[in-house]
């Protein structure tokens, strides 16, 4: 396989995690805004941090995919 097949297959991964993060982070917002004052704090403490940690990953899953798609381009 080919380095260049090699990096479209990364960044095919990468849009599969990157929707994935997103679907998630976008169903535990709408928990989070419909149960907010009836759930435990403890839970929805962790709920948010939850979704901070969401948003840094799909940050991260954006920039390494970008990166991997400028290699592409360098080829």
């Amino acid at each position: 396989m080919s380095e260049a097949d090699q990096i479209k297959e990364e960044v095919g991964w990468l849009k599969l995690i990157f929707a994935a993060l997103i679907a998630i982070e976008v169903l535990l917002i709408g928990w989070l805004a419909q149960n907010y004052t009836t759930a435990q704090t403890l839970i929805v403490v962790g709920a948010f941090v939850t979704v901070v940690a969401l948003s840094l990953g799909i940050v991260w899953v954006n920039r390494t995919a970008f990166r991997r798609m400028r290699q592409l381009r360098d080829l």
